[in-house]
């Protein structure tokens, strides 16, 4: 073999750092806990065998030397395959300085990282020379693999229950003192955190209603709360209001103006200072918009995989709507074509430990019912949503059915229906017709007063 045919890899540093820490058990922690050095990451197999045993003895809280690792590969019967005795012990008295230790690992970890977009790579190459997909589905799984080896240190395998256990034990310590509720990304309604703790990495939250219900309106108010309040990433996908539009419903939001007077450009002037302050409050939102009218589900995919590693881990992805993705497959039902889509929005939630909400158009059921409020059932229409969803939500509004007064006029419900972590129940919203938002009725909020001229009165 050539040497231009050998993958990179550096075995004087390999053999550092297992002599570093056979010789200095303060060099253990650097390697294993900052580095997170794993055994695939070592080019040399015997020297894989040298290093599971040093991990073993180190996380049973034993001592980490020549003789103990060399006994360790002795009970396992793997001394041959690491080399023997005199191999072993040779690390440990060769060792350059045992205090450089983690820069030694990091030298195997990048070497390591090189492997594997090289097998990505040549994996790539194979995929393409041998046309096992169409083009834009080669692309995908292209940015897929190389997502993976940008990310290999959050890549899942086999995990022993006591790991996952002492993980949980101490988030769940640290959650107790500090007095937080919430465990994943805060929607800004209390009502609704209350149900769900927040929206958790990897779920996928479908939130369905009949046209006219609101859909938008609330999944925009929860955007601009996860991205102004908690200050974290946002992605929003929009394929059926342009970035205009959306532009429009967040100012307006803001600001507590008519949107519909904003939109023809009929403001007073103190209306205009509420614009400029709060375009200058918005603009430094971390808040992502993409209009593509024409999306398919590999698109939003690749999408959300470039914004999450150009700015860090998403706070919440949002799509408007399921049914308005492109199908990749026309010769397939359409129920199947949004059950394919669902099933991709949960992997995507997976895959970036992110939640996904994710709008949803219902059938014409409840209102062939005399109980017009909305259930699982009638999402049969729309695939295998209700399967892939962690939550469902849909908001009922009495006034959609009806001309006359109701009890509760400008209000909506958003019932949970599903929740597979949790409580189910009802959480009361406020629906301003005028002013595209939302407002959680379990809490004081700012209501709008009567008269139309753009002020709030403070609800007390």
């Amino acid at each position: 073999m050539t040497a231009a045919a050998v993958p990179p890899q550096n075995l004087d540093a390999e053999e550092s750092v297992l002599g570093a820490m056979m010789v200095s058990e303060a060099a253990i922690d650097p390697v294993v806990l900052d580095v997170r050095l794993a055994g695939e990451d070592f080019y040399r197999e015997r020297h894989r065998f040298i290093y599971a045993a040093i991990r073993d003895l180190y996380e049973r809280s034993e001592p980490v030397d020549a003789l103990t690792v060399t006994e360790m590969l002795t009970s396992r019967g793997q001394l041959d395959d690491a080399g023997g005795k005199e191999l072993v012990g040779s690390l440990a008295s060769t060792v350059p300085a045992p205090g450089n230790a983690r820069h030694y690992a990091q030298i195997v970890k990048k070497n390591a990282l090189l492997r594997r977009l090289l097998a990505a790579a040549h994996s790539i190459q194979q995929s393409v020379h041998e046309r096992e997909g169409d083009p834009r589905e080669l692309v995908e799984q292209a940015e897929r693999l190389l997502y993976s080896v940008a990310h290999d240190d959050s890549s899942s395998d086999f995990r022993n229950l006591a790991e996952i256990l002492i993980e949980e034990i101490d988030r769940l310590e640290a959650q107790s003192k500090h007095g937080d509720a919430l465990t994943g990304t805060p929607s800004g309604f209390a009502r609704l955190d209350q149900l769900t703790g927040g929206f958790q990495p990897g779920n996928l939250i479908v939130i369905a209603a009949r046209p006219s219900m609101g859909k938008s309106a609330l999944v925009c108010n929860i955007a601009e709360n996860v991205a102004t309040k908690a200050n974290l990433p946002v992605a929003f996908f929009s394929l059926e209001m342009s970035e205009t539009e959306l532009a429009h419903r967040f100012i307006a939001s803001q600001a507590r103006i008519s949107a519909d007077r904003l939109r023809k450009g009929q403001l007073r002037r103190n209306e205009w200072n509420k614009v400029v302050k709060v375009c200058n409050h918005l603009e430094q939102a971390p808040l992502w918009i993409d209009d593509s009218s024409d999306l398919s589900m590999l698109e939003l995919r690749a999408k959300a995989r470039r914004l999450q590693s150009a700015n860090g881990q998403l706070g919440v992805i949002i799509l408007d709507y399921i049914q308005l993705l492109r199908a990749e497959d026309s010769r397939i039902g359409r129920v199947e074509q949004v059950g394919q889509m669902s099933r991709g929005l949960k992997i995507l939630a997976r895959e970036l430990k992110v939640p996904v909400i994710a709008l949803s158009q219902l059938s014409r059921s409840p209102e062939q019912r005399t109980d017009k409020k909305p259930i699982l059932s009638d999402l049969r229409e729309s695939g295998s949503i209700e399967q892939d969803a962690d939550l469902v939500a849909f908001i009922y509004r009495d006034e959609y059915y009806t001309k006359e007064k109701t009890e509760r006029p400008g209000e909506a419900d958003l019932i949970i229906a599903k929740h597979r972590n949790g409580p189910i129940g009802d959480v009361p919203l406020a629906f301003m017709e005028q002013y595209p938002a939302f407002h959680d009725l379990s809490r004081e909020t700012a209501q709008p007063s009567r008269e139309d001229d753009g002020s709030w009165d403070e609800a007390v």
